[in-house]
């Protein structure tokens, strides 16, 4: 059973310009990075020439992840989510029982994640949490700072 990764259209197209950028212009610098490196003379002693083969295979490694994403992708149109219940790509506003401080995050896939963009995966503690969740209900959540309450104040998608 393949492990789907739910995206927007947007961190799709995102991801296939990263795997593009990184087979084209990726490649190139790591097959002149150890060109320069071979130059040097003997391979036996060459660290940068080391580095440079390790640094290919890394970039191979990033390659062939994002393939494995790609290759999994769904991709959501958010248009057609329900607004009745927290799910994936939901903007959820939450309200923190114990401070009343109010927050909205939009649940995404981990690998469209951003806390600076109020983006957090499904897959983490609170957003975990939330799914499934209706307006009005509150989630107890166990974090790592322990266990805390949310109210889901508001659902939209879009």
């Amino acid at each position: 059973m393949a492990n789907y990764t739910y995206l927007t259209q947007g961190g799709y197209d995102k991801l296939r310009a990263e795997l593009e950028e990184l087979k084209t212009t990726g490649r190139k610098e790591a097959a002149r990075a150890i060109a320069e490196a071979r130059a040097q003379g003997d391979l036996s002693e060459n660290a940068e020439y080391d580095a440079a083969k390790d640094a290919q295979g890394m970039l191979e490694m990033k390659i062939s992840e994002l393939e494995t994403v790609l290759a999994n992708a769904r991709v959501i149109d958010e248009s057609q989510l329900d607004a009745s219940k927290v799910a994936i790509m939901a903007n959820v506003t939450i309200k923190n029982l114990k401070t009343g401080k109010q927050i909205t995050y939009k649940l995404v896939s981990e690998t469209e994640a951003d806390t600076k963009q109020m983006k957090i995966s499904v897959s983490s503690p609170i957003g975990a949490g939330l799914l499934g969740k209706e307006k009005g209900e509150v989630a107890k959540i166990t974090t790592p700072a322990g266990i805390m309450e949310f109210e889901v104040v508001d659902i939209s998608v879009g």
